[in-house]
């Protein structure tokens, strides 16, 4: 066995990719796409039996000769999730996402029983925002008691995926720091915002242990045979898709910094302490490489340019040329795209909001162009808390399905006025749980190559792919961005929980 696999668990699909580690090269790789069940309330869910069925798929549309040879696999899952789970293993409803709003209020009836936001910070390094798994469990008590009585386990999406895979209930703390109950500073889970979840149950005794990054497991010998893996191989601790991605960027040394551009948009870098805003400014989260990772997170990404070439009747593969035929700036349009309500700008109420129309600029070049810049500028909103934080970056490592587009590279460098480097393998997450699973397997075997060294072995960028920032754009985008700041004041009163 020479082979190890990456499982990323995403919003839109399921990606499977195969490394082979001599060669340094992915040598399968396959794809299924997932439904989403969407309600007027902000309600996003899964049933988390379509992850298990997407998984099978993959595995089944893969060599068989090199399935054979995995030894080591990990689970990149999306972060936040709610997986609710009886004493006998069973899914008890269906998984509600990262990108589900419906529980805004709950967020606020969590952080009010421990005296706010700011005492929030102070317990556990983050505030409950939109989305956060904390917020689930008042909204399931309330609205599915029945599943409430019943719950046994609280599982975020990767668990629940490694509890299918291995038989056993485990988290690991990058992805943990998503649920808003653990204590980034001491790893350990905050017994007060449980308490302020719950105060007439020890929501405790429902969280999986956690267990160091570098933790391995023995995979179900059922499972194994159904995948056809070998019976030896072996599930490492896996994590969030962000934690995940920061393997598969090299961001798991400082300095560097990563923007996924998915379905939702994030930004995120390596450090060797905690790194908390007392305002809440970021997302003050653990790594899964033994460290942590500040990070920012939009909700709106991808979804606001397939929006909009959805409306027109084009594919987004087709977007390019709509960016080109247009100016920075889109003539004058500015698009808040929370489409999914917000969580950078903190708007989880928040409704898309096109401004700026007239005569001459309605098209869709511009419109299009429009949804590409507002999702970048929301991501250029929290850059800048960053950078009012005291981080420094030299360049942008770009991943995520917007990162395929040339216009986008090109955007980005613009708009941040900082080069872009692009990963020479594609599928950050998967490619990074595949990575994560490397360093696992050699663990186990007693090779302790730090995990830096091991990702810069393994990681490089494809200078075709590189775009560095024009000063001329940058002025055009700089000035787009301010009234993008502009309507963004405007409306906030109109959005507020």
């Amino acid at each position: 066995m020479k082979l190890v696999a990456g499982i990323d668990a995403g919003t839109q699909s399921i990606k499977v990719v195969v490394y082979d580690p001599l060669a340094r090269q992915v040598v399968a790789s396959a794809s299924a796409a997932l439904e989403l069940i969407s309600g007027d309330d902000g309600s996003r869910e899964q049933e988390a039996a379509w992850w298990l069925d997407a998984v099978r798929s993959c595995f089944s549309r893969i060599d068989p000769a090199l399935r054979a040879q995995v030894a080591a696999l990990s689970v990149s899952g999306q972060q936040h999730g709610f997986v609710p789970v009886d004493a006998q293993g069973q899914v008890l409803a269906p998984a509600k996402l990262w990108c589900d709003t419906s529980t805004s209020a709950e967020c606020t009836e969590i952080m009010d029983a421990v005296g706010g936001a700011a005492r929030c910070i102070e317990l556990a390094g983050n505030p409950i925002l939109a989305g956060y798994t904390a917020s689930k469990l008042p909204w399931t008590r309330k609205h599915r008691p029945e599943v409430y009585a019943q719950l046994a386990k609280i599982l975020l999406p990767h668990d629940y995926l490694n509890f299918w895979l291995t038989g056993e209930y485990f988290c690991e703390y990058g992805d943990a720091s998503g649920t808003g109950w653990l204590d980034v500073r001491t790893r350990t889970w905050s017994k007060e915002l449980l308490h302020a979840t719950d105060p007439q149950r020890d929501l405790g005794q429902c969280l999986p242990p956690l267990v160091d990054a570098g933790a391995t497991f023995p995979i179900a010998p059922a499972i194994a045979d159904e995948l056809g893996l070998p019976r030896e191989a072996l599930v490492a601790a896996g994590g969030g898709d962000n934690m995940m991605a920061a393997f598969g960027t090299g961001a798991v040394v400082p300095g560097k910094l990563s923007m996924s551009l998915g379905t939702s948009g994030t930004l995120f870098a390596y450090s060797d302490t905690p790194v908390v805003d007392p305002a809440g400014a970021w997302a003050a989260f653990c790594s899964s490489s033994g460290g942590w990772l500040p990070l920012i997170c939009t909700m709106n990404c991808t979804v606001a340019t397939e929006s909009i070439a959805r409306l027109f009747g084009f594919s987004t593969r087709e977007g390019d040329a709509r960016i080109a035929a247009s100016a920075p700036g889109a003539a004058g349009l500015t698009f808040l795209p929370f489409l999914n309500g917000e969580r950078t700008p903190d708007l989880p109420l928040g409704k898309g909001v096109l401004a700026g129309m007239d005569m001459h600029n309605l098209g869709e070049a511009n419109l299009y162009r429009a949804a590409m810049e507002g999702a970048t500028y929301s991501l250029k909103y929290g850059f800048d808390a960053f950078v009012a934080g005291g981080m420094h970056f030299d360049a942008i490592v770009l991943t995520g399905g917007g990162a395929n587009s040339a216009a986008w590279r090109q955007m980005v460098a613009d708009i941040f006025n900082l080069p872009v480097e692009v990963p020479s393998q594609g599928e950050g997450a998967a490619f990074g749980a595949a990575l994560q699973a490397l360093w696992a397997l050699g663990r186990a075997h007693g090779d302790a190559t730090p995990v830096a060294e091991l990702v810069a072995a393994h990681l490089d960028t494809d200078p075709a792919l590189g775009a560095q920032p024009d000063a001329t754009r940058h002025a055009a985008y700089a000035k787009a961005y301010r009234r993008f700041l502009d309507h963004l004041s405007a409306v906030r009163p109109l959005y507020a929980a």
